[in-house]
């Protein structure tokens, strides 16, 4: 059955990035639908944080088209796509260390979206039990796997269509790891959409839907994440350190 054009979220067309006069992103095309993960897999510096940044408006100098929500926002400032309901998590946990989980969390705060999931803390401390616990913690005091868990809640609270979520494995405990996984099942149920970057193949199977393989900028791989699995080849090639 053909998806009615309103399902997919997300479309990525031709995109090409630069860093100075080095072409970091040629031609990268992917389109996310609502309601599915879709991972960005590949080894380090293959062009998946800088795929983020072009899409969330963070890198002059990109080229292509994007379309979210059937709305070119391919020349959109990066503060007016989060006003349209995209979230982005970067690498780096940027949370504010002074203030408190609540506070954090408030200045998420968005208003309610029409056909988005309505996030409030009460729901983001059932999602993240370790937040639930110390709601009036200041972010400077929390290890690096709780820090990652009030970043994501923090972007929840902007009531997202959409979160990019850019190695959120990366560098935590694996019992924090497994908490993320449950997380991103979760908002997969609620409805929302998933862009994810990983190097962490075990991790993304547990999640994704679908996956694209991206080496050297270039888009090698595209196909469900079943599929991915099935092809040694492509891992090898790709994705083995």
């Amino acid at each position: 059955m053909n998806k009615h054009r309103t399902d997919t979220l997300l479309q990525v067309r031709a995109l090409n990035a630069f860093y100075g006069r080095a072409q970091v992103l040629f031609n990268v095309n992917f389109d996310v639908q609502r309601g599915e993960v879709l991972a960005l897999l590949g080894r380090n510096g293959a062009g998946k944080s800088t795929s983020m940044k072009a899409i969330m408006g963070l890198l002059a100098g990109a080229q292509g088209q994007i379309l979210f929500r059937d709305q070119d926002i391919s020349r959109t400032s990066a503060h007016q796509i989060a006003r349209l309901g995209m979230a982005y998590v970067p690498e780096d946990r940027r949370i504010f260390t002074e203030l408190s989980v609540l506070q954090n969390l408030d200045v998420g705060r968005q208003p309610a979206r029409a056909d988005a999931v309505h996030w409030t803390p009460q729901k983001l401390f059932a999602l993240f039990p370790n937040l639930g616990d110390m709601p009036h913690r200041p972010g400077g005091q929390m290890s690096g796997g709780e820090q990652q868990m009030l970043t994501v809640a923090r972007s929840l609270m902007g009531n997202p269509y959409l979160i990019l979520l850019d190695e959120p494995s990366e560098g935590v405990a694996p019992v924090i790891v497994e908490q993320m996984a449950e997380m991103i099942l979760q908002l997969k149920r609620a409805g929302m959409a998933v862009l994810l970057s990983e190097q962490n193949l075990h991790f993304a199977a547990l999640v994704s839907d679908r996956a694209c393989v991206i080496e050297s900028g270039h888009l090698r791989y595209q196909g469900s994440m079943q599929q991915l699995l099935n092809e040694p080849a492509v891992q090898q090639t790709y994705l083995a350190l």
